[in-house]
């Protein structure tokens, strides 16, 4: 087998024979063919501009193998598939001088790609939270916008937080958004470049063209007063329209992270950078080249279901297209007028077209996964919890860890609240979410918040669900009249594994 390096972020390979007889007897070995290449899937500038640090490389084989499999996999979907196995590499470019890391994936180079959301936090201690009324609040951000306070107190924010957690569980990062040419834009850069994350560029105008404040890096202040309470503001916050109304379409770089990727994961707060329609495109094409979509519409899901036409529009395309929803157990209610979670989830699950995973998460109770046969349930560990920013985001890194592994539904659940957890004792998101280690050790120490009344409540109006399955710390694994209880050191000792080899062949070390 020969491999070509070609410098290009997204090549499709194409079985390769090699004619050996017709090749001259050397003592170095015959070169190959040249394979090749689908123009389609070329574009004349296929470099992500934004982070031109990031080298991609795809490294083409020869061989493909198919087989027949017939099974009932973990996302609750019984299915029958030709199954087609070709060996892909992607390599990285870390920032600690350690070289090129690769690592085997399938024909889908990137696992995650995330769409928007990407701003610079800047972390302040306040004796007071910011005002409430609108025009308070904006000269308070005006202030604060005069004196950029030091470096120290800078984070990436928003959809890095997602992106940073998904890379340190060995998941292929991207993110799709847009940053300006200036001393913030540069720090987000320098952050994902170091956390091993590419960048791909929602616009192909440039600065020159865009001027002002329309063109700049999204800055959201998170102030933590004295009681430990969170206040966000930035100038998404006062204005009608999103930050970047100027995109209209998405960008060739946009549509190829998109296509070579296994997921695209949306929240709420990207319609307050992209307008409805650029996130429809977003959403359409994914679904077009086979992308599965993940959203988790936040606090915004409220706003978006009653907004503009445009908004609602785009909101529903995401309630029925998405393959995962993540919504708190507050959130599914808003939706479904629902309070039981799992039922929440199971209307949700009906009202959608190609949903096959509802995760309804519950704070300090655990969280929920509902498919069309199955209901899985983990309750959380218990921690001491620091800061809450970044737990949602780690979160679903984790949900998307087990997705595209094809690991059981509660095995993702509990790896899940976890990760989450773990970033819950650390102060602040970014840089600042679980590492590896954090989440084996608090696996390990298997301190589950058990609330038996809490779940007996959920789970006796759900009796008639095919499956159910729970985590537990003090049951011995096995079926009882009522469910599936796995105990927590069987999954322990099963996952073990699955986050070694993300230690292996991660972008970064844990």
């Amino acid at each position: 087998m020969h491999i070509l390096s070609l410098q290009i972020q997204c090549l499709q390979s194409l079985s390769l024979l090699f004619a050996l007889s017709s090749l001259p007897t050397l003592n170095a070995s015959p070169e190959p063919s040249i394979p090749q290449l689908n123009p389609m899937d070329c574009p004349p500038n296929p470099i992500f501009l934004q982070n031109p640090r990031l080298t991609h490389a795809i490294f083409p084989t020869v061989s493909y193998k198919k087989s027949h499999s017939r099974r009932f996999n973990c996302k609750g979907i019984q299915v029958s598939v030709t199954k087609q196995h070709r060996s892909n590499s992607l390599i990285f470019r870390n920032s600690s001088g350690d070289g090129e890391r690769l690592a085997s994936i399938g024909i889908k180079e990137i696992d995650v790609a995330t769409l928007g959301n990407l701003c610079v936090d800047i972390v302040l201690n306040v004796p007071n939270l910011p005002p409430e009324s609108f025009q308070e609040r904006r000269d308070y951000m005006e202030r604060l916008s005069k004196s950029p306070p030091d470096k120290k107190f800078w984070e990436a924010g928003g959809n890095c937080n997602m992106a940073i957690a998904a890379a340190r569980l060995g998941l292929r990062c991207m993110t799709i958004g847009h940053v300006g040419d200036e001393i913030y834009g540069r720090f987000l850069l320098d952050v994902l470049h170091d956390e091993g994350i590419g960048m791909a560029g929602m616009s192909e105008l440039d600065g020159v063209e865009i001027s002002g404040a329309a063109y700049e890096t999204l800055l959201c202040w998170v102030l933590v007063d004295p009681l430990q309470r969170h206040g966000f503001c930035s100038r998404a916050d006062f204005s009608k329209e999103p930050a970047f109304s100027w995109m209209s379409e998405l960008s060739t770089e946009a549509k190829m992270a998109i296509k070579k990727s296994k997921i695209l994961f949306c929240n709420g707060y990207g319609f307050d950078e992209l307008s409805p329609g650029l996130i429809i495109s977003a959403i359409e094409y994914a679904v077009e080249v086979g992308t599965s979509v993940f959203f988790d519409p936040g606090p915004r899901g409220k706003s978006l279901s009653v907004g503009t036409p445009e908004e609602q529009k785009a909101f529903h395309k995401f309630l029925r297209m998405s393959d995962a929803l993540l919504l708190t157990s507050e959130e599914a209610e808003s939706l479904t007028g629902i309070g039981n979670p799992v039922l929440a989830g199971q209307e949700l699950l009906r009202k959608g077209l190609r949903t096959k995973w509802v995760i309804v998460k519950m704070g300090a109770k655990g969280s929920i996964l509902i498919t069309m046969s199955s209901i899985s349930c983990a309750p959380a560990f218990k921690v001491n919890v620091v800061d809450t920013v970044g737990c949602g985001d780690s979160f679903v890194a984790a949900i998307a860890f087990g997705f595209i592994h094809n690991i059981s539904m509660v095995h993702t659940l509990t790896i899940a609240n976890a990760v989450g957890a773990a970033t819950a004792m650390g102060c602040g998101a970014g840089r600042n979410v679980a590492t590896r280690k954090q989440v084996i050790e608090l696996m390990e120490a298997a301190n589950l918040n058990e609330d038996e009344n809490f779940w007996n409540e959920i789970i006796d109006e759900n009796l008639e669900a095919e499956e159910i399955t729970f985590l537990s710390r003090m049951v011995i694994n096995g079926r009882n009249n009522r469910m599936n209880c796995v105990p927590l050191q069987k999954i322990i000792s099963e996952m073990l594994p699955q986050l070694e080899a993300a230690r292996v062949n991660g972008v970064i070390p844990s």
